[in-house]
């Protein structure tokens, strides 16, 4: 449901449904056209918190582990929230349910004491507590595409600013679900773009972050995210096209929750390298607000 091509495949070998209907969107295409609205059952009822063996489709190869299989469950939940709220489905009360039980739950965590302190000693290292329930980039991108429902859950919105504005642990994301530590890459504990050096080390990322925040109405509020953004604007040329700050290599990224984002173009050469990220940066432009100047 969440795969994406390996490195050796096709461009679009291999792809999950997820992730194929939240790349579909990003190229534009409505969501009555026929591969999106083929898809819209299937994510829909993946909202639906039931044991239903026909729709189970993690368990469909035997998994045997309740803890592992819940924890499946979420992670395909909130990511077909997202895929779903960004085709625009934002007053289904399906949907709404699902955002309002997603955002329960990680509100209460973050107004409880275990969010000052979530990591636990196991051994000889240190893990996230298994009971804590930190945002994750799926549901951070579910509430970007939701903005009548953040205007009404405001008090959330605030406390999730405040998480994501704090530092980032240096801790490695490892839970121990059931009885066996498991690597949780969907989960945001922190600040993702800390600084400048972070920003050049992956673009992608960076532009990426930079729009979530902007679609949540974060970006105005944050100084350092906004100089980051800054910074990027004044990498443009005299036609208002990005350019690297660093050499003239295309931007890559190997960050898997980026490919239904980056890139859209089909080839990275010649001038083509750099519509994406001046598309983004635009965008983002718009989307907090600031005046747009054509070119």
């Amino acid at each position: 449901m969440l795969s994406i091509p390996t490195s050796r495949g096709e461009h679009f070998d291999g792809i999950g449904t997820i992730t194929a209907v939240r790349r579909l969107l990003e190229y534009g295409w409505d969501k009555d056209t026929p591969p999106l609205t083929h898809a819209r059952r299937i994510l829909f009822r993946l909202l639906a918190e039931d044991d239903d063996p026909e729709y189970l489709f993690e368990l469909g190869k035997g998994y045997v582990d309740e803890d592992l299989a819940r924890r499946s469950r979420r992670i395909l939940r909130e990511a077909a929230a997202a895929a779903l709220a960004q085709a625009g489905y934002e007053g289904d009360p399906r949907l709404r349910g699902a955002a309002r039980r997603i955002l329960e739950r990680v509100t209460s965590y973050l107004r409880s004491p275990l969010a000052q302190k979530p990591f636990v000693r196991v051994g000889n290292q240190h893990v996230l507590a298994a009971e804590a329930t930190p945002p994750s980039i799926h549901m951070l991108f579910m509430l970007a595409y939701m903005p009548l429902f953040r205007n009404e859950h405001h008090d959330a919105m605030a406390a999730i600013y405040q998480h994501l504005a704090q530092p980032l642990p240096r801790q490695e994301l490892i839970q121990i679900i059931g009885k066996k530590p498991v690597a949780q890459p969907q989960l945001v504990l922190g600040d993702m773009l800390p600084n400048k050096n972070t920003a050049d080390e992956d673009v992608a990322f960076a532009i990426t972050w930079l729009e979530l925040m902007a679609r949540l109405g974060y970006l105005r509020r944050n100084e350092n995210w906004s100089k980051l953004y800054d910074r990027f604007l004044d990498d443009r040329d005299a036609q208002g096209v990005w350019h690297p700050h660093k050499g003239m290599s295309a931007v890559r990224s190997s960050n898997p929750f980026l490919w239904p984002l980056y890139p859209l173009e089909d080839h990275l050469a010649g001038d083509e390298r750099w519509t994406d990220v001046t598309f983004r940066l635009g965008l983002i432009g718009r989307l907090s607000g600031r005046t747009i100047e054509l070119v």
